[in-house]
């Protein structure tokens, strides 16, 4: 049996668990570069507060780039890294999956 420290499936699970990280990564593959209130209302339901904790760990974990352009009010853009695209076909895959198993469930 496998060390769940050396499984890759933990490993992922650690940098993209959480209930927003998947959808602020499939919004950013979709929009390319994004203002943070912008991809705040894109994705909705979410609050200010979590949503700026969520970014920050994608940041730390390697996946987005926060760019701070030094105006007044602050102007700051996010992005994902190569790291972060990467990450593109397999949240595509999921859709489709969600998209599927989702009709078929409320056709039940």
């Amino acid at each position: 049996m496998m060390n769940p420290i050396e499984c890759p499936l933990h490993l992922i699970m650690e940098k993209i668990a959480g209930k927003w990280k998947l959808i602020i990564i499939y919004s950013l593959n979709q929009s390319g570069v994004i203002r943070f209130s912008d991809l705040h209302r894109l994705i909705g339901g979410v609050s200010q507060k979590v949503l700026t904790s969520q970014l920050r760990e994608l940041e730390r974990d390697g996946l987005l780039i926060r760019k701070v352009y030094p105006e007044v009010p602050p102007k700051v853009e996010y992005s994902l890294t190569g790291k972060g695209k990467s990450l593109s076909h397999v949240l595509d895959s999921l859709a489709d999956w969600a998209t599927t198993n989702m009709v078929s469930e409320l056709e039940s």
